[in-house]
């Protein structure tokens, strides 16, 4: 068995509710960390330059993905992934979800504190689920290319179009206005994803949109 196969071969289908679990701790580790005297202990935990860097805190790409700013941030942030992690979880399985899920917050974290440090960005910060939960949104997309989603309850609007449409915005925003949003880590969840349905499933997300909109 060569590597690619080994790292294509599926895990054994299960479903554990993995979605609910991973929302139930960060809402549970946001209100320890904002409603007790351990608020200080974000500085070691999210992602930083100084720290991964040069601190040698490797546990930071995995554990900034569990950190939020404030209620708004951590609100959106699970509120999409119970959107769109539920379905996912169920098409794929829960080991195949949560590896997912990690990998797509890891790397793309990674990504994006090196694009800090490519341009001298140093002391710059990265913390949130959002990398993570964008790379799932493209998944629901590749998974579900035929689903339609209701932006604002109203609007329906084709789950791979929504992905563009994201996509161009995260894009454009990088470069407008100066909000502390890191847009480009989004665009990193997103290609991260795809990279994860390329290597680990063997399936071409833009292949299978075409194909969705040829018929």
């Amino acid at each position: 068995m060569n590597i690619l196969s080994k790292i294509r071969k599926p895990f054994r289908y299960s479903y554990k509710n993995a979605t609910l679990t991973i929302i139930v701790i960060n809402i549970a580790i946001y209100f320890l960390l904002n409603k007790t005297n351990l608020i200080n202990i974000n500085q070691g935990y999210l992602m930083l330059n100084f720290g991964f860097i040069y601190n040698n805190w490797f546990w930071q790409p995995l554990t900034y993905m569990f950190l939020h700013a404030n209620m708004q941030h951590l609100f959106f942030n699970m509120l999409g992934l119970l959107f769109f992690g539920i379905q996912v979880e169920r098409a794929i399985g829960s080991k195949e979800f949560v590896l997912m899920y990690l990998v797509i917050g890891i790397v793309s974290g990674l990504f994006s504190i090196g694009l800090y440090a490519l341009f001298g960005l140093y002391y710059y910060s990265l913390l949130g689920a959002s990398g993570a939960i964008y790379g799932i949104l493209l998944s629901y997309a590749v998974i579900f290319p035929k689903s339609k989603i209701f932006v604002y309850g109203i609007i329906p609007v084709p789950a791979p179009l929504l992905v563009f449409i994201y996509a161009i915005i995260e894009f454009f925003s990088q470069f407008v206005g100066s909000s502390n949003v890191a847009h480009h880590a989004h665009l990193f969840g997103f290609l991260v994803a795809y990279i994860y349905f390329l290597v680990r499933f063997a399936i071409n997300p833009i292949k299978v949109w075409r194909d969705v909109f040829r018929k």
